[in-house]
């Protein structure tokens, strides 16, 4: 009896409180939260009748968060469709799992890759781990990693890798293996999805010669299943019952593609196929390979593992749309970030840029300072940096810490530019030069490369490879003038007087972007003691 009369108490007094507590609310309260009869928004003209939305309304209301939720998932998983694409691009010359496809000669403009360079050899494949880890014997010299079919970071392999550029084993494990591991003579990276991406480079020796890299990479790299119970298992832990002791796995002979000079495509579409590709990535690969947050979004618009993707003409007139805004965005943030996004330039009022020193490579927090041989990393934000993200898989391919480091001499750095001095975009039918003062930051070498605007790949002319720098291969080198500086020109036309070296061919009817890269920077670079011109027209 106590219980109901303290129920009956406790109901009372909820009854009172609410009421007084709504005769205190005011109008304007009321107002605020409430559905006005009609209002004008950015999506259009919205109506209700007594807080209830019209049938319009309904349907307005759904095609904009429809749209907005497509348009989400185009910047948040162009990361997913780019890395499906390479795996189509390497099949298409007939790459199979552990087959490596190779620029033996260097990369030129006749494939289509993301922002890829013409300096270093490229070595590339996909691992299908669905049957079980795999072992990379990986050669000295390496530079590169591994990342899943969501440019989610694996493991570092070579220079910035745990085999510091010497080689050694790595082993590559799946999401759902279960199976025994070895204890040890490995270097372990574990993929979140099936099927993992290798992307590796090697520098070419005395920037002359790519042959001694490819020799080194054929003649060492090894790709084989791993045998649980071989090399790393100890037998005590066989006496244990844990594993049963195997022999050496049989490793089979490597399968080179060479891929200089070939014409085929990495890159994912921008329409509604987009939409397309993510889905088969989805269908792919298990669910739980990427966040929740995405897989929601991803949902929302119909895209869900192990289910059929099947849009009606509506939400295939918003996908298309979403796809065409998406697309509008990534340029955006490339051509328009002195605009939009200001903190990238790397000088003050420069159009030299890196979209990674906002978040770093893992998109959430600034690269840690550097100083008196340690890293000093910045307090984690907690919040990612979805433009930079963005901005940075529309154009840009692969993930690692390692891409964005601020220590002299390991790596690479680049600096990005989209505008000329004056802050218009490039027009392949114009001159334009810049100026390298002496002293170039870079202790193995530099280059410029340029790109079309459209692929964001490598811009096709005659010149085939469409770089300059310090290398004399497999252009000749730039040289530098009197004063220690080297002036490096853009036009469709080898200017009177300049040195093939120090010119890079444009195409009339084509627009361009620029990337400079320091391999082995100094530490100018990071000091920014160091700082190249803008790019000027030349009149």
């Amino acid at each position: 009896m106590r219980v109901a009369v303290s129920f009956v108490c406790l109901a009372g007094l909820v009854l009172t409180v609410s009421s007084t507590s709504f005769g205190q609310v005011s109008p304007e309260t009321i107002e605020s939260l409430s559905a006005p009869e009609q209002i004008q928004t950015q999506i259009g003209k919205l109506e209700f009748e007594k807080g209830t939305p019209t049938k319009k309304t309904v349907e307005t209301v759904r095609n904009a968060v429809d749209f907005g939720r497509a348009l989400d998932v185009y910047n948040n998983s162009f990361r997913g469709a780019s890395a499906l694409a390479l795996v189509k691009g390497f099949q298409a010359v007939g790459a199979k799992s552990g087959d490596i496809v190779i620029f033996e000669e260097l990369m030129d403009s006749s494939s289509l890759f993301l922002t890829a360079n013409a300096d270093t050899v490229y070595y590339l494949g996909w691992l299908d781990l669905s049957d079980g880890p795999i072992v990379i014997d990986q050669p000295s010299g390496g530079l590169g990693a591994i990342n899943d079919m969501w440019f989610q970071w694996v493991i570092d392999v070579g220079r910035p890798g745990p085999d510091r550029g010497l080689g050694g084993k790595y082993l590559i494990v799946g999401p759902d293996y279960d199976g025994p591991l070895p204890q040890g003579g490995y270097f372990v990276g574990r993929c979140r999805t099936n099927t993992a991406l290798y992307a590796l480079r090697a520098f070419i020796e005395n920037g002359n010669d790519p042959k001694p890299a490819v020799e080194n990479i054929k003649k060492n790299l090894k790709i084989y299943p791993y045998a649980p119970g071989s090399y790393g298992t100890p037998i005590a832990e066989a006496l244990e019952g844990k594993v049963r002791l195997a022999g050496e796995p049989k490793i089979p002979e490597m399968k080179f593609i060479s891929a200089t000079g070939r014409s085929f495509n990495t890159i994912p579409p921008s329409d509604y196929g987009f939409f397309e590709m993510i889905n088969e990535n989805v269908q792919n690969e298990p669910a739980t390979s990427y966040d929740k947050e995405l897989a929601g979004q991803l949902s929302a618009i119909g895209i869900v593992h192990g289910k059929p993707f099947e849009p009606d003409d509506r939400m295939k007139k918003i996908l298309t749309d979403a796809a065409a805004a998406g697309q509008a965005y990534g340029r955006s943030l490339q051509w328009g970030f002195p605009t939009l996004k200001p903190e990238w330039a790397y000088y003050e009022g420069s159009y030299w840029g890196n979209m990674l020193f906002e978040g770093g490579a893992l998109f959430e927090t600034p690269p840690p300072a550097y100083e008196d041989g340690m890293f000093k990393p910045y307090p984690a934000t907690g919040a990612s940096t979805l433009d930079s993200r963005t901005a940075f898989y529309y154009a840009y391919t692969l993930d690692s810490p390692g891409m964005i480091m601020r220590i002299p001499g390991v790596g690479s750095q680049y600096l990005i530019s989209f505008l000329d001095s004056n802050g218009k975009a490039f027009d392949g039918s114009k001159t334009y030069k810049v100026k390298l003062p002496k002293g170039i930051p870079a202790a193995a070498f530099w280059s410029l490369t340029l790109y079309d605007n459209q692929t964001r790949s490598m811009l096709q002319t005659p010149q085939k490879y469409p770089r300059a720098g310090s290398q004399s291969y497999p252009s000749p080198a730039a040289v530098a003038a009197e004063d220690g500086s080297t002036t490096v020109y853009f036009s469709p036309k080898q200017p009177d007087n300049v040195e093939r070296g120090n010119w890079i061919q444009t195409d009339p009817d084509r627009g361009w972007f620029t990337i400079l890269r320091l391999y082995s920077p100094k530490p100018a670079f990071f000091d920014k003691s160091w700082r190249p011109t803008e790019i000027e027209l030349v009149d």
